[in-house]
């Protein structure tokens, strides 16, 4: 067998390919290691691409924390996978993410999500809170019934019956990048209470009127005495 790189550690069928700043699977891991690998680590990368996992057929375990992926990610069939950790990605849409996992690792119970964008928790955003994070659960849980861990906790019995009977009514909406762009040039437009017109040139006219008022039947007349005038 081929000497191992000291980037790449191999032992009882598990491979670490961590902290190596590459942007796709090498080749080389698969010709040496891929029909003998059950657990995979890629973390620590810049992968955005994961063009070369088919070759690893027997995994169990993939692990691609802190890496570039995002929604349009391709996962390769792998029906003996059961784990997958991606946190710290640039995955901002469940409803494109989820159906793949499904698709491609049907017997999946352990996931983790944390860090990216569509798991609305305070790591990705700090105006989240754990209502949002729960209503995410029983999102995930509706789309993946299976799961018995996901992120840091246990699916709980409760969890996956809500997720069932309400979950697809949890998802959460996200504005689009373009409505929210809209919106901020339209903040930027200056107010005004008043009716928008166009000022025209206009000129003053004077002239004499036929009428004069001399008050005689004003109202006010009624109250004014005659040693007051």
């Amino acid at each position: 067998m081929p000497p191992s790189s000291p980037s790449i550690l191999f032992n009882e069928n598990r491979l670490n390919y961590v902290s190596q700043d590459a942007l796709h699977i090498p080749p080389v891991l698969a010709r040496m290691y891929g029909y003998k690998v059950t657990s995979l680590d890629l973390s620590y990368n810049r992968l955005t691409t994961l063009d070369g996992l088919q070759y690893f057929k027997n995994l169990n375990e993939l692990m691609l924390d802190n890496n570039q992926l995002d929604d349009n990610i391709y996962f390769p069939c792998i029906s003996s996978l059961h784990t997958l950790s991606m946190n710290n990605n640039k995955i901002s849409e469940l409803e494109y993410f989820l159906p793949k996992v499904k698709d491609s690792f049907p017997n999946i119970k352990y996931l983790s999500i944390l860090g990216n964008t569509a798991c609305p928790n305070q790591i990705s955003d700090v105006d989240k809170g754990e209502e949002d994070y729960q209503r995410y659960r029983y999102f995930v849980l509706y789309m993946l019934p299976n799961l018995e861990f996901l992120d840091s906790r246990t699916v709980t019995l409760q969890e996956r019956s809500v997720g069932q009977q309400r979950g697809m009514y949890m998802k959460i909406v996200r504005p689009s990048n373009n409505y929210i762009k809209e919106k901020e040039n339209d903040n930027r437009k200056m107010y005004s209470p008043l009716p928008a017109f166009q000022i025209k040139s206009h000129h003053g006219i004077y002239g004499k009127c036929m009428y004069r008022y001399s008050g005689k039947h004003s109202e006010g007349n009624r109250f004014i005495r005659n040693d007051d005038l």
